[in-house]
């Protein structure tokens, strides 16, 4: 028989006991808690992204000495009723602990202060023993339901961390002062428990002296929160990418480009379908699901008119040979480094005059940006070469009602109507990465070597919209790459994917065929 330990179990946060059928005599508890061969508990060796993580936590524990900072993982969201929306930890958490696809639910790091740094601990729930009912009971984190769950000991050996069950965890709050610093976004729940104990720390530091001496009621709210400026540091700190996260990079966009060739052998199928870009989203999905771990973001599959649309996720129109279809798609990998790129693709394969006039226009804006790109460089100028592409061209299409070097003056700015979003973001473990980054870190930053970040200058011509010509109403067109900022310029990572007007064609004359 299997050695097992007996586990105090916590019921799941939904439980379904009105038409549960689950056993609950003597007999089955006895009998399925025996014979179980023993596990197999084999320590792996620490994985590649161990020493990088443990870097980037040295460099976050130089920033806050002295103070207890925890970033948990998060927890499951409920989708309807008793199901849940796959798990996905908070990247900050994935980024500090090197855990990714496999990372477990309710999971907590903890840099605990000492006098070299920090000492840093990951809690998480320990897997049952199998002479606990939380073994065959609990469909969120029971073996029987989930599959099998890791134990302490390979988890610290996996992630070269001291690891530590969940239980443990008390003991952390306990001790919790107005010093301890949360990532209060990524799991609600737990973050109400640390503000009780530093509130409950508070009161005792003001029952044992004066309330003058608690500055906590001001520090944890309004704009001075030091939670924020966690945040914002854990934000920046995935600004420049170490190697490993720019392998992780390059390897999302060879895998989001073999989902884009997908798409185009698919093209004859789904261009027959009442809702071919459902089918288009279902064909790059698959490529994500067997190449990484999923997609790095809802897939934006537009096709004639809804290329207009930004954001467009609905993705139940036909592909009507004569459009084009905007595919903005980028596969994440297991690691959660994500691709994010756009290729615009006429649905018969060829372009019209008018289309390829439009295409051209967007993609010479990209090579403006992107030869922009260097060291030193201000990440704001990069937007600011794109749009000057694109004032050229409306203006010279008469969409204009001033010169395209009126237009992009600060009080103008007539050809953003045809182009409202911003060029560039920086792009990592999440699609808009950094987002928490000051502005004179990332929209007024300088540029450095290990950045990451899109090119992806677009032309919508809305449908209705009476300042364009005929001709021109119900295209859409965006071109979008991955640069990676190297010792000297730009290199953009995508560029092995077909970007002029004519290589298109070629691409899916070639695949289509």
């Amino acid at each position: 028989m299997a050695t097992t330990r007996t586990t105090t179990v916590t019921a799941p946060a939904r439980t379904n006991e009105n038409r549960s059928t689950t056993p609950g005599s003597a007999g089955f508890k006895s009998y399925i808690s025996s014979q179980w061969a023993e596990r197999d508990d084999v320590l792996p060796a620490s994985r590649e992204q161990a020493p990088y993580a443990a870097a980037r936590r040295a460099r976050i524990s130089a920033q806050y000495p002295g103070q207890r900072l925890i970033v948990p993982a998060g927890s499951l969201k409920q989708r309807s009723n008793d199901t849940d929306y796959a798990f996905r930890a908070h990247s900050a958490f994935a980024h500090l602990t090197g855990w990714g696809s496999d990372s477990e639910p309710g999971a907590v790091l903890v840099l605990e202060p000492t006098g070299n740094g920090h000492d840093a601990t990951l809690y998480f729930r320990e897997r049952a023993g199998r002479d606990s009912d939380e073994f065959y009971a609990n469909p969120e984190i029971g073996e029987f339901w989930i599959g099998p769950r890791p134990s302490i000991a390979q988890v610290a050996s996996d992630l070269g961390l001291t690891v530590c069950g969940i239980a443990d965890l008390a003991g952390v709050l306990d001790v919790t002062d107005s010093e301890t610093l949360v990532v209060r976004e990524a799991d609600t729940a737990f973050t109400d428990r640390v503000d009780e104990a530093r509130l409950r720390f508070a009161a005792e530091r003001v029952l044992g002296s004066n309330a003058a001496d608690s500055p906590f009621s001001v520090e944890i709210n309004g704009a001075h929160d030091p939670d924020v400026h966690f945040a914002r540091d854990l934000s920046e700190l995935r600004l420049v990418k170490d190697e490993y996260e720019i392998a992780q990079m390059r390897l999302a966009v060879a895998a989001t480009a073999r989902g884009f060739d997908d798409v185009i052998r698919d093209l004859p199928r789904s261009s027959s379908h009442a809702r071919g870009e459902r089918l288009v989203e279902g064909v790059f999905n698959t490529r994500a699901r067997s190449d990484g771990n999923a997609v790095g973001y809802d897939t934006i599959a537009a096709s004639g008119p809804h290329a207009c649309i930004l954001h467009w996720t609905r993705n139940d129109g036909p592909l009507v040979p004569g459009d084009v279809i905007l595919l903005d798609a980028g596969v994440e990998l297991d690691s959660y480094y994500t691709a994010d790129i756009t290729r615009t693709l006429p649905v018969n394969g060829t372009f019209s005059p008018v289309q390829r006039q439009v295409y051209e226009a967007v993609r010479e804006a990209a090579d403006a940006a992107l030869a922009v790109v260097r060291p030193g460089a201000i990440f704001r100028d990069v937007h600011a070469a794109a749009m000057a592409v694109i004032a050229k061209h409306t203006a010279a299409w008469g969409m204009l009602p001033v010169t395209a070097e009126e237009a992009v003056l600060p009080d103008n700015g007539h050809h953003r109507r045809y182009m409202v979003h911003g060029t560039s973001h920086h792009l990592g473990l999440d699609v808009h990465d950094c987002a928490q980054a000051r502005r004179d870190m990332y929209m007024d930053g300088v540029l450095e070597p290990g950045m990451v970040f899109t090119i992806e200058p677009g032309l919508y011509f809305q449908p209705d919209d009476l300042t364009v010509p005929a001709e021109f109403r119900g295209i859409g067109v965006r071109i979008e790459d991955d640069i990676l900022v190297t010792e000297t310029r730009g290199e953009n990572l995508s560029a092995a994917i077909p970007r002029t007007a004519s290589d298109v064609e070629a691409w899916i004359a070639t695949l289509t065929a």
